[in-house]
């Protein structure tokens, strides 16, 4: 499991916006899911588009600047135009169940674990001295006696 978190967190791939600090991430895993989160704030959330192809995860939103011609602008730092981020994403993920909310200017990313990556027990049989092997299940009940 540490190698998925290794595969999508060092897998990222970020364009010249996300490089100067456009779309900063945090990724951390709780139980059987990672949560990836995004800082987009001033994005217009109709403009956010999320997707998966083959393992590449790919995040786009846009910022659009303030038009108002009755303003004389004085300062203009905030950064606009369209920002966007691809993450290459490790196996054992279940990419078809991933979920997004955008909230306070930050898009969340629940991903789960694919439940066949997910840790099991497995039970082991084993033969007692006599050679013979032990029932590792429960027997089904006695007939009843006939007669």
């Amino acid at each position: 499991m540490d190698r998925l978190v290794g595969q999508l967190a060092s897998g990222a791939r970020a364009t010249a916006a996300s490089a100067s600090g456009g779309m900063p991430l945090d990724l951390f895993r709780a139980g059987d899911h990672y949560v990836l989160t995004m800082d987009l704030p001033g994005v217009d959330p109709g403009t956010i588009d999320v997707s998966v192809e083959d393992r590449t995860l790919t995040v786009r939103a846009e910022r659009s600047p303030r038009t108002d011609p009755d303003v004389q602008w004085l300062a203009r730092e905030r950064p606009s135009g369209t920002y966007a981020r691809q993450l290459t994403v490790g196996r054992g993920l279940a990419l078809d169940k991933i979920s997004a909310s955008y909230e306070d200017g930050v898009l969340s990313l629940t991903i789960p674990v694919a439940e066949e990556a997910r840790p099991r027990r497995i039970e082991v049989a084993h033969r007692a001295g006599s050679g013979a092997a032990t029932q590792l299940t429960a027997e089904a009940e006695p007939r009843a006696s006939e007669g």
